[in-house]
């Protein structure tokens, strides 16, 4: 009787967390499933239709959607190794203390730690200077020569990457960090006694201990990149020349009044975060080798 009462209990309070988790995550993504089915559409004088899945069909006989899905995957691939990257970097160099590391872990935390709005606008009008002043000249010069050089849109592109890498390997470094504090130090002290380098350590003991934190890094990297919109759209102008799945979706729906063409669009990302999430989980937790 206790334990049946027990688990009522334990059921209630679930149930805040329940309805977040129903009302927050699965009924969008539900609605957004059915509406991708449609022909929802605010050209439409009447109801919207169901014609399955034609809009998917649509999307991949466009050469837009597998340029944007291209230049997607692409931005997530450079932006999720870079801040990797520096996140290992920076959590190694504030590991230790030294003189000064306060004022580091500050310069490090801010970027992560700003508002977004703010800084993106910022970061805007450095790269888009909007005074003609000696700096502005060289910025134009700058984009104009990344273009020639790398194509159209070569500079916008560049310019949202390093804003990713910029917040998202601060966020990185401080959760790195945190995983190298968790992890007990006399695993390290041992190392330095039967390794004969610093990088033997960091390859056959800091990397496989921080293995489950990088792993859980990489994957929150993939999520915010994915909802990484009102950046892009920002450092971009709201102009389509930094064609991502995210606002090609954005302009199709909000723009165009196309919604049902729009939920699809955004929709096709989900299988690239199932992929992760299963590439992730084998990093994290590799099947047991079976003893002959």
């Amino acid at each position: 009787m206790k334990r049946g009462h027990s688990l009522a209990r334990a059921y209630v309070l679930m149930t805040p967390a329940l309805l977040l988790v129903l009302g927050v995550l699965v009924y969008p993504v539900a609605w957004e499933v059915w509406v991708s089915l449609t022909n929802f559409s605010s050209r439409l004088g009447g109801p919207p239709g169901f014609v399955g899945l034609q809009n998917y069909r649509t999307m991949l006989q466009d050469a837009a959607f597998w340029r944007g899905l291209t230049t997607t995957v692409v931005y997530f691939a450079i932006t999720t190794v870079a801040k990797l990257i520096v996140g290992v970097a920076m959590a190694l160099l504030l590991a230790k203390p030294f003189r000064g590391r306060s004022l580091v872990f500050l310069a490090v935390f801010l970027p992560w730690a700003y508002p977004g709005g703010v800084t993106v606008i910022a970061w805007y009008w450095i790269l888009n200077p909007p005074l003609l002043t000696s700096y502005s000249l060289f910025a134009g010069s700058l984009k104009q020569m990344v273009d020639t050089v790398f194509g159209g849109g070569a500079y916008t592109f560049l310019s949202v990457i390093l804003f990713n890498i910029w917040r998202g390997g601060s966020f990185t470094a401080i959760f790195l960090l945190a995983g190298l504090n968790a992890i007990p130090t006399e695993l390290f002290e041992c190392a330095e006694l039967e390794t004969r380098s610093a990088w033997q350590r960091f390859r056959g003991v800091t990397l496989p201990l921080l293995r489950p934190y990088m792993a859980l890094a990489v994957f929150l990297s993939f999520t915010t990149a994915f909802a990484d919109l009102a950046n892009v759209w920002m450092l971009t102008g709201g102009r389509i020349i930094f064609p991502v799945i995210g606002t090609y979706a954005y302009w199709l729906g909000i723009r165009d009044g196309r919604f049902a063409e729009a939920a699809a669009y955004s929709l096709s990302l989900a299988p690239l975060l199932a992929v992760a999430l299963f590439v992730l989980f084998r990093w994290f937790d590799p099947p047991e080798e079976k003893v002959a």
